[in-house]
């Protein structure tokens, strides 16, 4: 992890990662955990899964509720996706606006997404391959998400492929929030 910058919602980071290259390839450190200790971020990573996409797909709004809210750490290995992150945390400056940052198996780039925030992308190239670390475990009966088109941005596809069940999210009007910012 070569530096982070905050983004415009509190407490989330992209992150340039660590890699070099040389006639035998590419090595990449997505992940080091005395560098996110000195920045004050959450370092202790349950799970880690990965997900390979269409061209076209949009994933989310998705987060855990509480108590098995986490933290994430999210990055592309391969394809081109545009990561999405909306602030979900009552009492934050930052209330319902997102941000959302370009992730490429290219561009050694990852995104930090802290407890209270709802995580959606758009998948820009055929076989995208997008890696997920969790804080938490996985727990169905917690997971939940908000309508991906119900919060103002601007996606860059007019019409995309979805699962039913992000479809069927509620808008961020709809929403009570279980996160208090800080988190």
């Amino acid at each position: 992890m070569k530096s982070f910058k905050e983004l415009n919602i509190p407490g989330v980071f992209e992150i340039d990662m660590f890699h070099a290259g040389d006639d035998r390839g590419l090595f990449v450190k997505p992940y080091h955990k005395k560098t996110l200790d000195q920045q004050g971020l959450v370092s202790d990573f349950q799970e880690s899964f990965y997900s390979t996409n269409k061209a076209g797909v949009i994933r989310g709004m998705h987060f855990q509720r509480p108590p098995y809210d986490h933290t994430k750490i999210v990055y592309c290995t391969s394809g081109r996706l545009l990561d999405v992150i909306l602030d979900i945390r009552e009492g934050s400056p930052t209330y319902g606006k997102c941000a959302s940052v370009e992730l490429t198996g290219s561009n050694f780039k990852s995104v930090y997404l802290p407890t209270g925030v709802a995580h959606g992308f758009c998948v820009l190239e055929d076989n995208t391959n997008m890696i997920y670390l969790t804080s938490t475990m996985h727990a169905p009966s917690a997971d939940d998400g908000i309508r991906f088109d119900s919060f103002g941005f601007d996606w860059p596809l007019k019409k995309a492929v979805q699962s039913e069940r992000d479809m069927a999210f509620q808008s961020l009007e709809e929403f009570k929030t279980p996160f208090i910012f800080p988190s």
